[in-house]
């Protein structure tokens, strides 16, 4: 990944961060101000040998100081000094957990020993820091001084007494916040990259160039209100869902220019993609534009488009191939529109077995030759084959594909249904695009350009239709 990969990734994932970011500084609060304060007091000693008379001799006590000082850092944490500390401030602690609160170190290149006591307690922190310097004093007087000897020719002396603290020294909020933040940042930005490299679906028309060498025809926002107005007859003209079904229709036109493409099937990979609602408004906008056209409904499975225009489902596709009604009595108008429709009629038993009749071949045929434009709306491709049957009869295939849930490898095995049977996809419909991604197709590309309609007179409907019969 480049570095605008990793960009992209964060401008993508951005809420990812923060919730994982969130997570870790309250962790750190919750942790900090749960956490009992802890007070540290230290006393400081100095280690020194008997004093001599030569230069020699100074430098070789010196030496042994130094030596003998990081013995003395040791015993601080020796079982008897605990002991010892513990009977003379009457704490009733054993040796062990007393000597865990101790520490000592040696400051470099000197014969300083520092010793630090941290307590809950302010007060018995300073008491055991000042009794740890007294005891420790009293054992290397005792350790270094030869045998029949009053003198140690080593001690350790005092020279800071422990002293009281003021304020604790762990937990330290502003430190563990800082460090909850950083690491939640590091997290969250961690957890989205290795989320993204994982995540196959499609966000992207990169994404669908690596799936399939159909063109992007548009791109269809995500509109929270669509399931109360699902048509775009029932929006304002300048809608944003609107343009873009506009969008999608101009660039259709330029599919195929040099055959007279008519009859297009609308499919998706799988279900719940938006095959349906693009497949109608689709149709509705053709027909706004002044073309005659007709919506067919072979979805024999799960019907809905007759449905979202409400219209009655009784009669239509599997009544006219059972030859009980004509085509021309099955189609409906809708009556918001200029469009006409030709609904499902009775879901039957053997839906592939019907489309791939003679019947069925004749009947789009048929429809081809009356219409300018012809919508079919086609189950899914991977569930069941109606659809890449439908494509066989049809002009070319326009496949759905719903952002952020249709994946590559669906696409991919979408396409390849089609390639199956020779009727590869014609264009791909980029579904539900978030509102702040503006890269899905010639619509989010360049922006919404108001597609040019002239309104459509009854005399030039006349005009055309006389044409057609001539």
């Amino acid at each position: 990944m480049e570095l605008r990969d990793y960009l992209r990734v964060l401008r993508r994932r951005w809420p990812l961060i923060v919730a994982c970011t969130v997570v870790v500084v309250a962790a750190a609060a919750a942790v900090t101000f749960t956490t009992t304060p802890q007070y540290q007091s230290s006393a400081r000693l100095f280690v020194t040998t008997s004093t001599t008379d030569t230069a020699s001799d100074s430098y070789q006590g010196g030496l042994f100081s130094a030596q003998r000082v990081t013995s003395y850092a040791d015993l601080v944490k020796s079982r008897e000094l605990a002991t010892t500390v513990a009977d003379d401030l009457g704490l009733d602690i054993s040796a062990g957990e007393l000597a865990g609160k101790v520490s000592a170190s040696v400051v470099p290149d000197t014969v300083n020993l520092e010793i630090s006591v941290t307590d809950p307690s302010p007060s018995r922190a300073q008491a055991l820091a000042q009794a740890y310097a007294l005891g420790l004093v009293d054992l290397v007087r005792e350790l270094e001084t030869p045998s029949g000897e009053k003198t140690a020719p080593i001690k350790a002396t005092i020279v800071d007494p422990a002293t009281r603290p003021g304020t604790p020294v762990s937990p330290q909020p502003v430190r563990n916040l800082a460090l909850g933040l950083i690491l939640g940042l590091l997290l969250g930005a961690g957890a989205a990259v290795l989320r993204d490299l994982l995540d196959t679906t499609i966000k992207s028309t990169e994404d669908l160039a690596a799936c399939t060498d159909a063109p992007v025809l548009g791109g269809i926002a995500f509109d929270s209100a669509a399931r109360q107005r699902p048509l775009v007859s029932s929006l304002d003209s300048h809608a944003p869902r609107v343009e873009a079904f506009r969008v999608l229709r101009t660039n259709l036109q330029f599919v195929e220019v040099d055959h007279a493409a008519k009859v297009f099937v609308v499919t998706s990979a799988l279900p719940e993609e938006g095959k349906t609602s693009t497949a109608v408004n689709l149709a509705l906008t053709l027909a706004q534009a002044g073309h005659r056209t007709l919506l067919i409904e072979a979805d024999l499975r799960r019907p809905k488009a007759a449905a979202v225009l409400n219209l009655d489902n009784a009669v239509g596709v599997t009544t006219v191939l059972l030859g009980r009604v004509t085509a021309e009595d099955a189609i409906q108008k809708h009556a918001d529109s200029e469009l006409d429709v030709l609904a499902s009629g009775a879901i039957p038993p053997n839906p592939a077995e019907l489309l791939q009749s003679n019947a069925m071949a004749d009947l789009v045929k048929q429809l081809r030759a009356d219409y300018d434009m012809v919508v079919v709306d086609a189950p899914p491709l991977l569930p069941v084959t109606d659809a890449a049957l439908l494509a066989t009869q049809a002009d070319g295939a326009l496949l759905v594909v719903r952002y952020g849930r249709t994946t590559k490898d669906q696409l991919t095995q979408a396409a390849e249904r089609l390639r199956q049977v020779d009727a590869s996809p014609v264009g791909v419909v980029l579904n539900m695009v978030p509102n702040n991604r503006r890269a899905a197709g010639y619509g989010y590309g360049y922006g919404y350009g108001y597609a040019p309609s002239s309104p459509v007179t009854e005399t030039s409907r006349k005009r055309r239709g006389r044409r057609r019969s001539e």
